[in-house]
């Protein structure tokens, strides 16, 4: 059984914010990678448990999350695609049964979530046929797409939550929980990257415990259950909704494409003036 396992940084436990954790001038960066890495590996462990025979990493966070030499040895590890061609991530190279997600955060506007965001700080949403969907999304669609199932997801709660209900069945793991009741969406850019800061979060050590377990768990279930596998039907349409920033103002991006998920996914559609009214009541 091979398994994939794409990886992002922002829903690590113990990693507390974007600014100190998840850039390469943050001051706690390369420990964020540690504890990024360490849960992989814990991750890693699980699914061999499992059965597993064959385990590829792909270091999905924009900067670079994984530290290559404390890798689980059991794992390969892909890093960098080929630009304008970069989905899905070396998930296509090769089939694989089943795929994984560790250290990811919710998609944009995600009340109580920690870190959300989908792509950058700048989007406000993006749906895919109307189906409102994060970076796990867009994976679990890529997935879909080259008949693999998507089995075991980690991160905040409420990205748990996201996971369950795009993929009923999955397992999840939260490894922290996020404390923020407001969506964000009427806030630029700068200002909703500080906006889901506060959390509580498990201690790294429990996660890692937590995640070995429901990793072997999902492994073990899908030799018996079904779940994993969410589609669209084509033509596909892409609708992404970016917030201000000092240069802009709100707009949204169009793409579309007649048959493929993943060649939706590699293109880059046009601006379109957006006009932003105030937010409704309730709604903030």
């Amino acid at each position: 059984m091979r398994v994939y396992i794409m990886t992002d940084m922002e829903g690590v436990a113990g990693v507390l914010n974007f600014e100190d954790w998840c850039e390469p001038a943050s001051r706690y960066y390369e420990q964020g990678k540690e504890f990024l890495t360490l849960e992989v590996n814990s991750a890693v462990e699980g699914f061999i448990a499992g059965g597993a025979t064959e385990i590829l990493v792909a270091d999905g966070h924009g900067y670079g999350g994984i530290r290559p030499e404390i890798l689980h040895p059991a794992a390969e590890l892909a890093r960098n695609w080929p630009a304008g061609n970069a989905y899905p991530f070396s998930l296509d190279s090769r089939r694989f049964d089943f795929v994984a997600s560790i250290g990811q955060h919710p998609k944009a506007g995600t009340v109580g979530g920690h870190l959300c965001h989908t792509g950058s700080m700048l989007v406000r949403d993006e749906s895919i046929n109307g189906l409102s969907i994060g970076e796990f999304g867009e994976l679990a669609l890529c997935a879909g797409e080259l008949d693999s199932r998507v089995i075991f997801a980690s991160g905040c709660e409420a990205f748990t939550r996201e996971a369950q209900a795009l993929l009923p069945g999955i397992e999840t793991v939260a490894v922290k929980r996020g404390l923020q009741t407001l969506p964000g969406n009427h806030l630029p850019e700068k200002a909703y990257a500080r906006h889901n800061a506060a959390a509580i979060h498990l201690s790294p050590e429990e996660a890692r415990r937590r995640i070995r377990a429901g990793s072997q768990r999902a492994l073990e279930r899908s030799r018996r259950e079904t779940f994993g596998r969410v589609s669209l039907q084509a033509p596909f349409r892409r609708v992404t909704i970016l917030r201000s920033n000092d240069l802009f103002p709100p707009r949204t991006r169009i793409d579309e494409h007649p048959s493929s998920v993943i060649a939706l996914l590699n293109q880059s559609g046009p601006f379109r003036d957006l006009e932003f009214a105030p937010p409704r009541p309730g709604t903030l």
